[in-house]
């Protein structure tokens, strides 16, 4: 029986020897596989990190004034569906946001907005709250002292009013 114990302990520790050389032999094409996916993986990652860190100093390098003016600008189109004109007039204006005209720009020149579609709501509004004509809604829309929609925009509106 002991050496049977003996030569039985020796043969369990051999296959577990075998094993873990042949797990590291025979794994080693995975874990290659998968060093290699780490490596495909990293590359990518490392490819999408200067465009991302390009992004965020772009984003970074633009002052918190014009960002400010931005968001306002949005706000503005979005809420009560204002011109181009009309958002950086007010955001000019002393009575308005005060913004300087250079943050003002940045503003209007960043604003991703359909100016049509901002110019077909305000004319909806004013068929459906002042009853007025489709001359006086265009009128309205382009006047200097009103909407300050470009013609184009509002003829865009008329031609779509309901």
């Amino acid at each position: 029986m002991k050496k049977f114990f003996k030569f039985g302990c020796g043969g369990i520790i051999a296959l577990i020897i075998l094993g873990v050389i042949i797990g590291a032999l025979g794994g080693g094409d995975d874990s290659a596989k998968d060093k290699e996916s780490d490596s495909t993986d990293k590359k990518i990652e490392t490819s999408a990190k200067p465009q991302e860190k390009a992004e965020e100093s772009k984003e970074a390098s633009v002052p918190r004034e014009y960002k400010s003016a931005l968001k306002k600008a949005e706000s503005y189109a979005k809420t009560m569906k204002m011109s181009k004109a009309g958002i950086y007039d007010q955001l000019t204006s002393e009575h308005g946001e005060n913004f300087p005209v250079e943050a003002a720009q940045y503003a209007i020149d960043n604003i991703v907005i359909d100016w049509k579609e901002n110019a077909l709501k305000k004319a909806q509004s004013y068929s459906e709250t002042m009853n007025m004509s489709d001359s006086a809604i265009y009128d309205q829309l382009i006047s200097e002292y009103g909407e300050k929609f470009t013609p184009e925009e509002a003829q865009y509106a008329i031609d779509n009013l309901k």
